[in-house]
């Protein structure tokens, strides 16, 4: 027994907690040695008085960051160990030394392979913006001023499908869409007045209730949809908030809905409107953007969607299925094996024009080019989304499948979509999109007599 404590004894002090000055004659901390403290301890009264002065001191009497020197814990490996335990072996401390060398050296190359990559990101950054501003100014100064000329030229048509600089963008959609309908600002303004008065005798407070302030909407006058707006508003682009309330975008949007909803009371306000009528606005100021929107949803495409239409519908899914089977083959069959149809992913697709379901400025480059080929784009671009996901959705089974169409991945990049979308072939035996659908139109009639 008393063996066991003398060994007890003689070994406690490994372990035991050294004395104050001890610690400090040896100067170890955790992330690297400091020098040890000179001159005996100070009374606790000093200490105090000295604690209340330096809380005294003002912020610029403070040692800056940069006088602080702070180690980096991966320094431990290089340090002696403390008094108190058994000091490194020859072969551990220089397997330490490498180890740190290694890391070092680890470090410093990925600094430079970082550095490096923003380099190269800045030069690419750099080299796109130069592009942007010559094509700019080639828009600017020799196409837009001679457009009727120069639109369907191939010179135009292979600029246009790099993509629109932002500071024409709006001129080029207007000029491309048209004016069909031969509307005008000033029609604008009395629809927009309408909508508004509309609001006001249906709604006495903004603190109604929906149900309150919603009226049956008919078939044949939708005016009364011009309630449903605000609860949409608030939900197109919110990543942007300038279309949601006190933003500077939402009474312009708000009123342009309107107007629309009160120029066609045949169709009124449909959910997905909001997002087709945003993108317009950030491009042009309203009374165009009015203009472009109403001409937009008359093109029979949009018409048959958002009145649904369901046997026009059929036919656009049927021509899209057969463009689908042609560009491939293997990717249709998984889709009919596992009942996935277009209308599952498509409709949402079709009625924003893409603006909801892709990131915003690749769904402004999909507009760029509908703009110049027509809805035939918009299937394409469909077949262009599948095609560059192919690899991906032929091993999943429905509930994925469907939760990956609906919710495309928010880092998609416009490149490889555009690079897709070159690749699928709009031709079967020479026959194009638009003969297909009317031959599919001619059949649907047949069937019906």
């Amino acid at each position: 027994m008393n063996d066991y404590i003398e060994n007890f004894d003689a070994h406690r002090g490994l372990f035991s907690r050294k004395s104050k000055e001890e610690e400090e004659d040896q100067g170890w901390k955790l992330f690297g040695r400091v020098p040890p403290k000179q001159g005996v301890a100070k009374p606790p009264q000093q200490i105090s008085h000295e604690y209340q002065q330096r809380n005294a001191l003002q912020n610029n009497n403070r040692p800056k960051k940069s006088d602080i020197e702070v180690m980096s814990t991966t320094a431990l490996i290089l340090e002696n160990r403390p008094q108190n335990l058994p000091t490194k072996d020859p072969e551990e401390a220089e397997r330490h030394r490498l180890q740190y060398e290694a890391m070092i050296e680890a470090a410093k190359k990925k600094e430079q392979r970082d550095l490096k990559m923003k380099k190269k990101h800045m030069q690419q950054q750099l080299k796109q913006e130069d592009q942007m501003l010559q094509l700019s100014k080639r828009w600017a100064n020799d196409i837009l001023p001679n457009w009727e000329l120069t639109k369907r030229t191939k010179k135009t048509r292979d600029m246009w499908w790099q993509g629109l600089p932002t500071n024409v963008r709006g001129k080029v959609w207007k000029l491309a869409i048209g004016n069909d309908l031969n509307l005008t600002p000033e029609l604008y303004e009395i629809c927009a007045c309408r909508a508004e008065d509309r609001i006001k005798q249906t709604c006495d407070s903004d603190t109604a209730s929906v149900s309150d302030c919603s009226p049956e909407v008919s078939t044949s006058n939708r005016e009364a949809s011009v309630e449903l707006i605000k609860l949409d508003i608030s939900r197109t682009f919110p990543q942007l908030c300038i279309f949601q309330k006190g933003g500077p975008y939402h009474d312009l949007l708000h009123s342009l809905l309107g107007a629309y909803a009160c120029y066609r009371p045949d169709v009124g306000y449909v959910q997905g409107m909001s997002f087709i009528a945003a993108v317009l606005l950030l491009n042009m100021d309203v009374a165009d953007a009015f203009i472009c929107f109403a001409n937009l949803l008359n093109r029979p495409c949009q018409v048959a969607f958002f009145r649904i239409d369901e046997a026009m519908m059929k036919f656009y899914f049927q021509t899209y299925e057969e463009f689908f089977k042609e560009n491939m083959p293997s990717l249709f069959r998984h889709f009919s094996k596992t009942n996935v149809t277009p209308d599952i992913y498509l409709i949402d697709w079709i009625f924003s024009l893409y603006s909801k379901s892709l990131p915003l400025d690749i769904a402004c480059r999909v507009w760029d080019i509908f703009c110049r080929d027509g809805e035939e784009f918009l299937f394409r671009t469909a077949l262009g989304i599948l095609k560059l996901y192919e690899d991906i959705l032929i091993h999943q089974e429905f509930i994925l499948l469907a939760q990956f169409l609906t919710k495309l991945p928010e880092d998609i990049s416009s490149d490889s979509l555009f690079k897709s979308i070159e690749l699928i072939n709009m031709n079967i035996d020479k026959k194009k999109f638009s003969q297909i659908l009317a031959s599919k139109k001619e059949q649907g009639k047949m069937e019906m007599t």
